[in-house]
């Protein structure tokens, strides 16, 4: 809470840790960081009672702090598995719950958010601001929600919708078919032995954009962005592969399918081949 607070303080263009008197600007991150933190709640006790509903024993929530140097607080929250998950019907409630959860919060906090945000002039600012990828999902609310913007014009997101937008990335990497994200569980559970083919097919554009977007920062090339490299690294670190529940031949039923592929529908709006870019 403290790492989220700080860094939605700095995003508001004060460093609270500058010095003890600053410390009274926390409270500018406040709104930044209830809501993100309530969305990573929600989204990991998505994955909790699910569990437990199965009688998989998992640990509560853990939260997982960056460095007030970044603008975002945090890397995000996980649970821990602590016994086998006994089928791919309670593989796919698993795995399915928490970014279902998460996304719920997520898409109101954007609505709410942008409704809140404001259109500035670029000649307005002293500093160019970092510039967000737009996810299909994330385009169409502001569509909604905001009126139309001129060409020289930016919107100024609110704490609160860059909150949702951060949820909406949060949900999106955890939705990649890989490993042992929920993605990967939803995938092994729709379909079984392709999961491989698919995971090693994730994970190759994964990386290929991480490239790709490292080179763009050396040469003249449209922009990327080079995190991609670093969650690539990551899961090559923990896994590409996913464990075999304990009963292989229980199938799933045609809710629980419907369920798997409105996760892969969530994951195509929410994703931003490049989510973060400056000018």
């Amino acid at each position: 809470m403290f790492s989220m607070t700080a860094a939605g303080a700095m995003q508001q263009g004060v460093d609270p840790l500058s010095s003890m008197q600053a410390l009274v600007h926390l409270v500018e991150g406040l709104p930044f960081a209830a809501t993100l933190l309530f969305i990573l709640t929600v989204h990991e006790f998505g994955h909790y009672f699910a569990a437990r509903h199965w009688g998989v024993k998992a640990s509560l929530p853990y939260f997982l702090p960056l460095p007030y140097i970044s603008f975002l607080g945090t890397l995000g929250a996980v649970i821990k598995i602590h016994s086998p998950i006994p089928h791919k019907r309670a593989l796919l409630d698993i795995g399915a719950a928490g970014p279902l959860a998460g996304f719920v919060i997520a898409l109101i906090a954007c609505f709410a958010g942008l409704a809140r945000s404001s259109i500035v002039s670029i000649d307005a600012l002293h500093v160019y601001p970092i510039e967000l990828g737009s996810p299909l999902l994330f385009s169409g609310i502001a569509a909604l929600v905001l009126p139309e913007i001129g060409p020289n014009e930016l919107v100024l997101l609110n704490p609160v919708a860059f909150a949702g937008w951060v949820g909406l990335f949060i949900t999106a990497f955890n939705l990649f078919p890989i490993g042992q994200l929920d993605g990967g569980h939803i995938v092994y559970a729709l379909f079984g032995s392709w999961h491989r083919h698919i995971a090693r097919t994730a994970y190759a554009i994964l990386l290929g954009m991480g490239v790709y977007g490292t080179l763009s920062l050396i040469w003249e090339l449209p922009q990327g962005w080079p995190g991609w490299l670093a969650l690539a690294f990551f899961l090559a670190i923990f896994g590409k592969n996913h464990p075999a529940p304990y009963d292989t031949f229980t199938s799933l039923d045609p809710r629980r399918r419907l369920v798997g592929y409105l996760c892969l529908l969530i994951f195509v709006v929410c994703f931003a081949p490049v989510p973060f870019a400056t000018s």
